[in-house]
């Protein structure tokens, strides 16, 4: 599955694309014929995409909701980022978005255009009439892509949530 934007190709990862990512990154830009410059495959960023196979794994039928999908540029296939639903759509037709850019990639509009792609998409399907996310309090560069793309605050606490 892809989604295009203007500059973007938005994949999913299989499920046994995404397990392979946690641990041979060389052999999944082989496949993918891509070379990988996002956030590094370590500490808890690892544990999340291992707990994401897992489900992929166990729900084989609705891994576009358990994968991650790479954000690739296509001028020269390289991944400059993730982003991922948490899980299924919930009875009211809510889902929570996640995502990340390599350091390298900030500030040059690419999640932004991800997130309003991959937001789109999700919207096109039955089973979504929402979309969440959670930011840090200070998660300000977060916080503006989440707004330029229509999503809104409803709630502050020790993150802030958004929806769409």
């Amino acid at each position: 599955m892809k989604i295009e934007t203007e500059r973007l190709n938005i994949i999913a990862l299989t499920p046994d694309q995404l397990q392979l990512w946690t641990y041979s990154i060389k052999e999944l830009e082989e496949e993918l014929f891509c070379s990988y410059k996002a956030e590094p495959m370590e500490g808890l960023f690892r544990e999340i995409v291992c707990g994401q196979v897992k489900k992929a794994q166990k729900d084989p039928d609705n891994y576009l909701w358990h994968t991650f999908w790479f954000i690739v540029k296509k001028s020269d296939h390289c991944v400059v980022g993730a982003i991922d639903f948490k899980d299924v759509p919930n009875r009211d037709g809510e889902v929570e978005i996640g995502y990340g850019l390599g350091r390298d990639f900030e500030h040059n509009g690419y999640m932004t255009e991800a997130v309003q792609a991959f937001c789109n998409w999700a919207l096109q399907q039955n089973r979504v009439k929402h979309i969440i996310a959670e930011t840090d309090i200070d998660g300000v560069s977060s916080q503006k892509i989440l707004i330029r793309c229509g999503f809104e605050e409803y709630e502050r606490n020790d993150t802030v949530w958004w929806r769409l």
